[in-house]
């Protein structure tokens, strides 16, 4: 066991820098990139970052489209809501969206119930077995003040590691309690964001982090160059230039080797003046004109535009594209990549849930979590309005095409909500469509 907990812990590590980058950029704490230091010398120091988070709008598109509303083959629906899964359940997938994997655990609490943890990829990775493609061994690591823990999840006992410092990493653990699992598997579901087989997770955020840098890097210059050369510019000619001490941080005169004041040359002209005054006959006073920042504009709009097409979010979501959608249809038309891109998420992580609610099943009645069948059935993830989603499900009801049951299902009513309205109403029909 030994060495599946080195390995586990080795294998915990490897990917923590990548999950920094993925947390400061989903967080818009990300490094300024692209920017050269004059150009930020150039402002004082004041500008130290203009963030354009664009990784966390894409990952909170998909994620709000991804909603767990029942499960066929098994009954869970008041476990799920006991464990507040019908919440946490958006933080699973959030956290698998960004750090490209999220984990669970479940287990019985003191009263034999099931209960299910959502686990970060921070603290939590597997061992897969190659052939099956099933999990081998799980570990979670953690730590407090004073110690790190670890607990390794086997299939046939689940034994927990303490290292009496805080950052352990392979070495200085021992074996604290071993408990038996009556599961026959280990009960960890690791919640993979991958569309091929062989990936073990990747972020969601991945095609977009170095063009968000992008759009970040043209903003900032944007900036600077609206400090420095967007406003008009007053000059004059055959005004005298003026000697102004030079002062130190409390403000007292530098002196020099001879203890003589420095100075330098200074405008007579205060910045902020509004009247240009000068004696000598020969002065002449004009403007510059500011510089023209259309072409920022423009070169913003061009990775917008690719930020766009490589993650599916509609251009009025970005800020492009002109006026936004003038109808509902022309909203779908345009969100059609990013629900196909949804529809997708729910394919992978629906095979996850289901993992989860055999677990489930298998620790409330006692059997072979691999004898459980289920499946798991989410809400529609296009942009529609109540209003139409109603019309259209009660003319096919209305129809004889739909039974009312299948009909409440559809406008995304939980398995709970349907048998509390079978209950209320037993005998009341939908409404005719004329």
């Amino acid at each position: 066991m030994n060495d599946v907990l080195q390995e586990l812990l080795q294998k915990l590590d490897a990917p923590a820098a990548r999950y920094h980058l993925l947390d400061k950029h989903y967080a818009g704490e990300s490094p300024l990139a692209y920017l050269a230091p004059a150009a930020l010398e150039a402002l004082g120091n004041r500008l130290h970052k203009v963030s354009v988070n664009i990784p966390r709008l894409l990952v909170d598109s998909v994620c709000e489209r991804l909603r767990v509303t029942g499960f066929s083959g098994v009954d869970i629906w008041d476990e799920w809501t006991r464990l507040c899964l019908d919440q946490t359940s958006r933080v699973a997938h959030r956290e698998a969206l960004t750090l490209g994997c999220a984990a669970a655990i479940v287990w019985a609490d003191r009263l034999g119930r099931p209960t299910v943890s959502i686990e970060s990829a921070h603290q939590v990775t597997a061992l897969v077995a190659p052939g099956t493609r099933r999990i081998r061994y799980g570990l979670k690591k953690w730590e407090d003040d004073k110690q790190t823990h670890a607990i390794v999840y086997g299939p046939d006992e689940i034994v927990r590691y303490r290292a009496e410092q805080t950052g352990a990493t392979t070495a200085g653990f021992s074996v604290v309690e071993r408990l038996a699992n009556p599961l026959g598997v280990p009960p960890l579901v690791l919640f993979s964001n991958t569309a091929r087989l062989l990936d073990e997770g990747v972020s969601e955020m991945a095609d977009v982090l170095d063009l968000s840098d992008a759009v970040m890097k043209l903003t900032t210059d944007m900036l600077v160059a609206s400090e420095m050369g967007a406003r008009p510019r007053r000059f004059a000619t055959g005004v005298e230039l003026v000697e102004v001490p030079v002062l130190d941080d409390n403000g007292d005169p530098v002196l020099d080797g001879e203890g003589l004041p420095v100075t330098t040359e200074a405008s007579p002209i205060p910045e902020g003046s509004r009247a240009l005054i000068a004696e000598s006959p020969d002065a002449k006073f004009g403007q510059l004109p500011g510089a023209d920042l259309a072409g920022y504009e423009n070169a913003i709009g061009v990775i917008m535009r690719s930020i766009s097409a490589v993650s599916g979010l509609p251009e009025h979501m970005l800020g492009i594209g002109g006026d936004n959608p003038t109808s509902a249809d022309s909203i779908r038309a345009s969100e059609a990549a990013l629900t196909a891109r949804a529809e997708a998420r729910m394919a992978q992580l629906g095979q996850s849930w289901a993992e989860v609610a055999r677990l489930i099943v298998a620790v409330r009645d006692g059997v072979d979590p691999l004898s459980v069948n289920v499946r798991v059935e989410w809400a529609d993830a296009s942009t529609r309005s109540v209003a139409e989603e109603a019309d259209a499900i009660t003319k096919l009801y209305a129809a004889g095409l739909l039974p009312a049951d299948f009909a409440l299902k559809r406008l995304g009513y939980s398995d709970a909500d349907r048998d509390e309205i079978a209950a209320a109403r037993p005998a009341a029909p939908m409404p005719e469509v004329a």
